[in-house]
């Protein structure tokens, strides 16, 4: 009857599992649902943007009570027109780079046309370029905007065209565009590109007029998010974070969401974890490093440079609209003849681990590489990740580098497997003596443990030590699949047959009959080759595993392998190969071992012996 009710018990567990985890992975992996306030037209400028230089030296920083300074706050377009219309209604720059294509709007001075001509939006050949920047009146509209916000003096606004000295932005040509106001303020971006991804702008202004005037240089990242239509692969979660970032305080913060914006609290989790983020506008005044928006492999994000004294600010607006924005602290006095410059860096492209990398150190950018969410292992994902890339370069398959990756993991593990084993034996070689102090005190418990400890410290006998492995291969196995999920560099790459994008689960799913069938399994169904894979050989694994003593533990072993193939079949394609081989290899290790270890594989057989006998006699009194 105990047996019976065992497996009642694992059958309920495994439905709970199978039909829970939809459940648990929108609970754990939720949309960010975003709940957006009015965003006002003008608001008071104690935010943020880069540092100010005078371009002779004698223009004069001091605090003013300028507190009516704005700076101006888009809000999304009430009507959502067609790409090509909007950005035809404006005149325009072209910006070309090897890797950067679009242009920049001369009314109001923004970069709100971007694509990254080296990464497409669909695995298809022809599918077209990821679009970064958008301009607004158009669906998801995404722009940069630098200005400057005071009193007393006209300055440009959204409506102003500026002058370009240049037809097009390019690495080798940077363009200044020039605006003058009718009391003798001259106001200039100049912009220049490298080839990546790396746009400064210097701002600066020159006063010719009669009167003194006090500005707050700042830029700002304006965006519009559809909460109601995220893409797949775009939901943040509590492994990866999409949405507001930045540095601050020499720490990366991942705490804010779209939902803190638009006025709701951190949340459980959140709290529990000891998230900063506040209800509506967050703002940050110490050391601001970067602020920006993260998508899951984009970026963009603005830098202030050498300015020690600004202010960053998120905060969300009507119509799905949220804002990054930095500024001087205090507004800064410019006296008659005299000029102020301000730089700024924007970051706007792939979320490349070397080229953050390469930009953090060159800039001195602090934790610019956090913009990608490591998580708590970052010392040990990022040296899997450049070995992986290094693997990658060197067979050009990164399905190919990946399971040399795991050769090379199995075979730092080996050691330990190896002492695993030989725990193992030791266990074996007391189980008779196990079994004799468990008849002998079966009624007293306590006792029975007692022996059973003083049993492990005479045979120096460790039961934990068979555990080790298992222990060590849960943060390896967690910081593979951040790598796997956050690296772009893996996006779109395929494999061998049937595997196109290792970045994206198995599509060729038995369900309907390997696409035969015109129907499209739910995800917790779509079951693909590499986990059925994955599954068997885990099964096999697991066969070879000396047998539990308890029969529930059996259950639960046996039934193991075909729940985690449900579990997994919705993760990377390249996790799953990565577990697949694992256990082929962890297969032939113990095949291995076991020659080495003759008295496991004999007791196992002895095991099984016992177990069968057990359960025919237990036939055997039910028949009778």
């Amino acid at each position: 009857m105990g047996d019976k009710r065992n497996i009642i018990m694992a059958v309920l567990l495994t439905g709970i599992i199978l039909f829970g985890w939809p459940i648990l992975m929108e609970t754990f992996f939720p949309d960010m649902v975003n709940k957006n306030e009015a965003i006002e037209q003008s608001e008071k400028a104690n935010t943020s943007t880069a540092d100010s230089s005078e371009t002779d030296g004698t223009a004069t920083a001091v605090s003013t009570t300028a507190g009516s300074a704005t700076i101006g706050a888009d809000a999304a377009a009430s009507t959502i027109r067609k790409l090509p219309v909007v950005l035809a209604e404006t005149p325009r720059v072209a910006i070309e780079t090897p890797r950067l294509k679009g242009s920049i709007n001369l009314q109001g001075a923004r970069l709100d046309d971007l694509t990254l001509t080296d990464h497409t939006t669909e695995l298809a050949k022809d599918s077209p370029p990821v679009r970064l920047f958008a301009p607004s009146g158009t669906k998801d509209a995404y722009f940069s905007r630098f200005g400057w916000a005071g009193d007393g003096v006209k300055l440009p606004d959204d409506s102003t065209i500026w002058s370009a000295d240049q037809s097009r932005l390019t690495p080798a040509t940077p363009l200044t565009l020039s605006w003058a106001n009718e009391t003798g303020q001259n106001f200039a971006i100049t912009l220049s590109i490298d080839e990546n991804y790396l746009i400064t702008a210097e701002q600066s202004v020159t006063n010719r007029g009669e009167n003194p005037i006090a500005l707050k240089p700042y830029s700002l990242i304006n965006r519009t998010r559809d909460i109601n239509n995220v893409p797949p692969g775009e939901v943040s979660s509590w492994t990866i974070h999409i949405g507001p970032v930045g540095v601050f305080d020499g720490s990366a913060n991942y705490d804010i969401n779209y939902d803190n914006l638009a006025g709701e609290e951190p949340g459980f989790f959140g709290s529990m974890f000891g998230a900063t983020a506040k209800a509506g506008t967050n703002s940050f005044s110490k050391d601001v490093s970067w602020l920006g928006f993260s998508d899951k492999y984009w970026l963009g994000a603005i830098i202030p440079v050498n300015n020690p004294k600004v202010v960053g600010k998120f905060r969300s607006g009507a119509n799905n609209v949220f804002q990054a924005e930095i500024a001087r602290e205090d507004a800064q006095v410019i006296a008659p003849g005299k000029a102020l410059t301000t730089t700024t860096r924007l970051y706007a492209g792939a979320k490349e681990t070397a080229l953050l990398d390469t930009y953090k150190e060159q800039y001195n950018i602090t934790l610019l590489d956090r913009a990608i969410d490591w998580g708590w292992f970052y010392w040990f994902e990022k040296p899997l990740f450049y070995l992986l890339n290094w693997l990658f370069k060197l067979v050009g398959n990164f399905g190919v580098a990946i399971v040399l990756m795991t050769f090379v993991v199995r075979g730092i593990m080996f050691p330990i497997a190896q002492k695993q084993f030989k725990s193992m034996a030791q266990m074996r070689a007391v189980q008779p003596k196990m079994k004799k102090i468990q008849e002998k005190h079966k009624e007293d418990k306590q006792k029975q443990q007692q022996e059973i400890m003083k049993l492990y410290k005479d045979e120096k006998v460790n039961p934990l030590a068979g555990c080790l492995p298992i222990f060590l291969q849960i943060p390896i196995f967690f910081a593979l699949y951040k790598v796997l999920m956050l690296s772009i560099e893996m996006r779109h790459q395929p494999f061998i047959l049937w595997i196109k994008d290792l970045s994206a689960p198995d599509p060729m799913t038995p369900v309907n009959l390997f696409g035969l069938i015109p129907f499209d399994p739910p995800s917790f169904l779509a079951v693909g080759i590499l986990p059925i894979l994955m599954g068997i050989t885990m099964h096999f694994q697991f066969k070879l595993n000396p047998q539990q003593m308890d029969p529930m533990q059996q259950q639960i072993f046996g039934l193991m392998p075909w729940i985690l193939v449900f579990i997994m079949a919705p993760f990377a394609a390249g996790l799953q190969l990565y577990w697949t081989v694992s256990n082929i290899l962890t297969i032939a290790q113990q095949k291995w071992l076991y020659s080495r270890h003759p008295q496991l594989k004999e007791q196992m057989a002895k095991d099984a012996e016992e177990k069968a006998e057990k359960a025919a006699k237990e036939k055997a009194a039910e028949t009778n």
